[in-house]
């Protein structure tokens, strides 16, 4: 398994590796802003509390989405 992700590894372009790595950081922005959302208690945008949380839900399971492709893209 491992000697499998070495040479995958290796076969990727710039291109490739650039996109997993941008790929990557929005998984953690998205996640990120999520959780700030959720628990951010003097949140700047006036929202109730049920929606605050329900639009934080739907950042934080959108990341595991992204991460989800970015993961099985990376297979081949």
């Amino acid at each position: 398994m491992l000697n499998n992700s070495t040479e995958n590894k290796e076969k990727k372009s710039l291109k490739e590796r650039f996109f997993l790595v941008i790929g990557m950081v929005f998984f953690l922005v998205y996640l990120a802003t999520g959780l700030a959302i959720i628990f951010w208690k003097e949140f700047p945008i006036d929202m109730k509390p049920g929606y605050r949380i329900a639009f934080g839900v739907v950042l934080i399971v959108y990341s595991f989405i992204r991460f989800y492709r970015i993961v099985n893209d990376n297979k081949v």
